[in-house]
C-alpha cells in the first residue's frame, strides 16, 4: 500500500458524514477535557501517526502541540507547562526514553506525565518506560479508548461538571 493511500485510509476511519456534529453528540458524556483540563504535548516522529493520535486527542476535546524528537520534547517542557506528553520511544535525535529521563532531571513542579506511545509490546518494554521515567505506556497501534484510559489513569478523579440547574 502507498503511503498516500494509507494516510487516506487512516484519516477516513475519523471523519464522519456530518463534519459539524460534535463527536459526542450521540451520548450525554463530556469531553474528556472538560472532566480533565490538560495542556498537552505529542513527540511523535511519524507523521500518520502523529495525525491519529492528534485526531484522537481532538475527539477527547483536547488541542496538542507536536514535536517529533525528544531533545524538542525535553526543549518544549523546558519552556512551557505541559499536564501530560505523550512520547513516542523511537525518534531521531533523542529517542522518548532519554528524554523522559531529562525532562525528570528538570526543576519544575509539578512534573508532566509521561505517556509512553510504542510499537514495542515486548516483555520488559513497559518496565523500560517506567524506570525512564514515564508514568504509563501504552502500545501501537494506539486506540483512543487507551489514551483516555491512560488519562483517567495518571489523574484521578475529574473535575466536576457544573450543577445542573432546573428552573
Amino acid at each position: 500500500m502507498k503511503h498516500a493511500a494509507l494516510h487516506h485510509t487512516v484519516l477516513s476511519l475519523f471523519e464522519s458524514g456530518n463534519q459539524t456534529a460534535s463527536p459526542f453528540a450521540k451520548t450525554n458524556e463530556r469531553p474528556l477535557a472538560e472532566e480533565f483540563p490538560l495542556r498537552v504535548l505529542l513527540a511523535e516522529d511519524n507523521a500518520v501517526n502523529q495525525k491519529v493520535a492528534i485526531r484522537f486527542m481532538e475527539r477527547l476535546g483536547y488541542r496538542v502541540d507536536t514535536v517529533v524528537n525528544g531533545l524538542e520534547a525535553v526543549t518544549a517542557v523546558e519552556s512551557r507547562r505541559y499536564d501530560l506528553v505523550l512520547m513516542d520511544l523511537q525518534m531521531p535525535e533523542m529517542d522518548g526514553l532519554e528524554a523522559s529521563r531529562r525532562i525528570r532531571k528538570l526543576p519544575l513542579s509539578p512534573q508532566p506525565k509521561i505517556v509512553a506511545l510504542t510499537a514495542n509490546a515486548m516483555q520488559g518494554d513497559r518496565e523500560l518506560c517506567l524506570a525512564a521515567g514515564m508514568d504509563d505506556y501504552v502500545s501501537k497501534p494506539v486506540k483512543i479508548h487507551e489514551i483516555s484510559a491512560a488519562i483517567r489513569r495518571q489523574f484521578g478523579e475529574p473535575v466536576p461538571s457544573a450543577p445542573q440547574t432546573i428552573g
